[in-house]
């Protein structure tokens, strides 16, 4: 059969523009979305991570199990000082011997305060904070709890604490002690925790404090002369994490390795806590682990 020549030109236009049609459909296909980001997995009993610009929760393990938290109570401790109507940042407080004693009889964490010293509140809330100093948080007690003894005074500020803690509803909080060394009722999760700190975080002393690495403080002696106290932040994110910003550490028999944690990046602050991890260095790397799954969030 004999094929004319305008029966060979349609039938190019046609090959030709079913192959154009091809070509413009493969350009034309749109990009596939990148992957969600996979949860990371943790070594920590328990883990939490939330946006803190708007509370979404970002990541969750055992987030409501009720577990202790070492010297993360400290937060708590802040909290409350920071709360205190009128607060005075610059009062001074004597360190008394009844608080020296306490570090030696608990073996306890210590910002190596000097009987007789005149420190200042804002000098002590370095001293809780950054070497995670069971004698500040005496001391913080003692002058923020209400009674005529130092035994009523700081059964008073734990009621604070724990009055603080029901007021923002951490249903599964509880403060036996001022600092974390307690006898077995001192318990928290890592959503109370987060939420704990995010509540901080709104006090500008406690960001200054938080993410501070270390610092010098000139105090008042005894004699009335003066000496310097050098305190290092015991959190190692502060400097190897692009954009940590704090919180807290925390450790223990019990506890074992605990880490509240918050950082900004790109206008974005993500907060978390770990608790119940197995060294110093895990509790670290779960918590850029969360961090880094939660700014990809």
């Amino acid at each position: 059969m004999k094929t004319g020549i305008k029966g060979i030109r349609r039938a190019s236009a046609t090959v030709v523009t079913a192959g154009a049609v091809l070509s413009a459909g493969a350009f034309a296909a749109p990009a596939q979305a990148a992957a969600a980001p996979k949860p990371p997995t943790i070594v920590a009993k328990g883990g939490f991570v939330m946006n803190n610009g708007t509370g979404k929760e970002l990541f969750a393990k055992a987030a409501d199990t009720r577990r202790s938290t070492g010297s993360t109570t400290k937060i708590m401790t802040a909290r409350v000082v920071l709360a205190e109507r009128n607060l005075d940042l610059n009062a001074k407080v004597t360190v008394q011997k009844a608080y020296s004693d306490y570090i030696v009889s608990k073996n306890a964490s210590s910002a190596r305060l000097i009987v007789g010293d005149k420190i200042t509140v804002r000098q002590l809330l370095y001293g809780l904070m950054l070497p995670s100093g069971c004698d500040a948080a005496y001391a913080l007690a003692d002058k923020f709890g209400k009674g005529s003894t130092r035994e009523a005074r700081v059964k008073s500020f734990i009621g604070k604490m724990n009055a603080t803690a029901k007021s923002l509803g951490l249903r599964n909080t509880h403060f036996d002690s001022f600092d974390g060394i307690g006898s077995g009722a001192n318990y928290s999760t890592p959503r109370d925790l987060t939420k704990l700190a995010s509540s901080a975080m709104k006090y500008s002393t406690f960001r200054n404090v938080v993410k501070t690495q270390k610092i010098r403080e000139k105090v008042v002696t005894k004699s009335g002369g003066y000496r310097y106290m050098d305190w290092k932040n015991t959190n190692k994110l502060l400097g190897s994490y692009s954009g940590a910003i704090g919180v807290k550490t925390g450790s223990g028999p019990e506890a074992k390795y605990c880490l509240v944690f918050a950082a900004t990046r790109g206008g974005k602050t993500v907060i978390g806590t770990v608790l119940t991890s197995t060294s110093e260095a895990n509790r670290t790397a779960d918590a850029k682990k969360l961090m880094d799954y939660a700014f990809k969030k």
